[in-house]
This record gives structure tokens, C-alpha cells and sequence, in this order.
């Protein structure tokens, strides 16, 4: 069965920085295209950023300018770089992907976030 596990999630300052990673557990699938999405206690999943299989990126307005949405060369991890963090950044982060052969959406099973003031 084919998993997305996030890492790099944790306890930072305001003003730090954290970077998540997302990959298929197990298995040599690419990533064509996915996305980071967060939510927070109380609050509905948001869109946090998105590539596409072209390589467009898009971002939340609240985080645009301090966090980059990438993929590594050999398209089987996406990254989530988050800088310049604030306190209203805390949450529970997850990823999805679509992966090549299965042309599949799958979800990741969330990697908590935690910015203190």
C-alpha cells in the first residue's frame, strides 16, 4: 500500500525556520504534482501551497514571500520550506501528491508544526 510520509516537523521560535519533506514510503513512485495544506486546532484544512506537474507554484497570500514549494530533481520528495515563522503558523501540516505510474492523489498522515512567541 502506498503512503505519503511527511518529516520535519516541530517546536521553533518566531522568526525560525522549518523545513518539511514528503515522500511515498516504500516504493520508487514520482511525485507529478502535489501540494502542503495545514490545519489548525479549530479551524478548517487550508491550502498552504501547490506545484504542478509543470512546475507552477501557488501559495496561500498569508504565507507567500516566506514559504517555497519544491521538488527535488528526481521528483520523489516535496519539499516545504518555511521561514520567518509566526505564531499563527502552528498546526498540523499535511501533503498529497499524485504519483506516476498510478496517476493516484494520496494524502500524508500530517507532521505537527508548533511556533512559539
Amino acid at each position: 500500500q502506498v503512503q505519503l510520509v511527511e518529516s520535519g516537523g516541530g517546536l521553533v521560535q518566531a522568526g525560525g525556520s522549518l523545513r518539511l519533506s514528503c515522500a511515498p514510503s516504500g516504493i520508487t513512485f514520482r511525485i507529478v504534482a502535489g501540494g502542503w495544506y495545514r490545519q489548525a486546532p479549530g479551524k478548517q484544512r487550508e491550502l498552504v501551497a501547490t506545484v504542478t506537474s509543470g512546475g507552477s507554484t501557488n501559495y496561500a497570500d498569508s504565507v507567500r514571500g516566506r514559504f517555497a514549494i519544491s521538488r527535488d530533481n528526481a521528483k520523489k520528495t516535496l519539499y516545504l520550506q518555511m521561514d520567518s515563522l509566526k505564531p499563527e503558523d502552528t498546526a498540523v501540516y499535511y501533503c498529497n501528491a499524485v504519483l506516476v505510474p498510478t496517476e493516484t492523489l494520496y494524502w500524508g498522515q500530517g507532521t505537527q508544526v508548533t511556533v512559539s512567541s
